[in-house]
């Protein structure tokens, strides 16, 4: 037998198995530890696939299957019938779509508003008539001035100017004399330029029952002013003259412009005389409406 020598590490011992009524225990031998191996990182889901024809279905790998499939790109947001996607994405895209909606409403409208409102303006007929700011400027009473030889020096008036309608008013107040304490009479003319709608309708309906008004009222069509005119009176006085009032009104339409003229006194307010006659009257009216209204035109 030989010597073993001294660097070389004795072997180990087989264990034996402790004998019938021994106390010693063997002493365990450690097991071996498995060796860890790193596991792959999974990889990101690949992109969506092409349609069937356009190549082959590319392989999942790793990674959880996407919950719904990838929604389509619409120009506005979502289509209809779908919730918009977290984060206020349709929200945006809703917007996108009213505002789209809104730009060809719009459209559609202004479009509308060419075609349907622009045609009314132009075809109004005001037959060469201007709206006056200062309608008392261009009023002529001087066949009135036969009666009422003072003038008013502070006539009243007012304007109106819209799209849609221009109306000029003047007032006058009459007196036979300077020494009258209180005007003898009033004259008011009114023009109104309709440049969006026709009269001729209401004002032939207006003008021409007059007298359904008022069982004092008479109405008679006269002829040589503008396309149609009626001449209104009224006459409520007694047989002396001293009570009651008189009226006289001219109303002309020509074209889409409408004007009045109008006198009217009281009885009471002549201090010495007494009113003139409607016949009078009228024919004043007639011939200042003439002038007044070749005013309005030429101006």
């Amino acid at each position: 037998m030989q010597d073993r020598p001294e660097d070389v590490p004795a072997q180990p011992q087989a264990q034996t198995s402790p004998q019938p009524g021994s106390t010693t225990q063997p002493t365990p031998v450690p097991a071996p530890q498995p060796q860890v191996q790193a596991q792959p990182l999974p990889q990101p889901r690949p992109e969506p696939a092409p349609g069937p024809n356009q190549g082959a279905t590319p392989t999942v790998t790793y990674g959880a299957p996407p919950a719904y499939p990838p929604a389509q790109q619409y120009a506005y947001g979502q289509p209809p019938g779908f919730p918009p996607p977290p984060g206020g994405k349709g929200t945006a895209g809703r917007a996108v779509l009213w505002a789209a909606v809104g730009a060809v409403a719009a459209s559609v409208l202004w479009a509308g508003g060419v075609l349907v409102l622009g045609p009314l303006g132009d075809n109004a007929d005001l037959a060469g008539y201007r709206a006056k700011a200062n309608l008392c400027s261009a009023v002529d009473y001087t066949a009135l001035r036969t009666e009422y030889a003072e003038e008013d020096n502070v006539p009243t008036h007012s304007a109106l100017k819209h799209k849609a309608i221009d109306q000029s008013y003047c007032s006058i107040s009459l007196k036979t004399s300077s020494s009258s304490s209180y005007a003898d009479a009033y004259l008011s003319v009114e023009m109104d330029l309709h440049k969006t709608t026709d009269p001729a309708p209401e004002f032939t309906a207006v003008w021409s029952e007059y007298a359904q008004r008022y069982e004092d009222y008479e109405v008679e069509e006269v002829s040589g002013f503008g396309d149609e005119a009626y001449l209104v009176t009224e006459d409520t006085t007694s047989g002396s003259g001293t009570s009651g009032s008189r009226a006289v009104t001219l109303a002309v339409r020509d074209g889409w412009m409408t004007y009045q003229m109008s006198w009217s006194t009281y009885s009471s307010s002549y201090e010495t005389t007494t009113p003139p006659e409607i016949g009078e009257v009228s024919r004043w009216v007639k011939t200042d409406t003439r002038s007044t209204l070749e005013n309005l035109r030429s101006d």
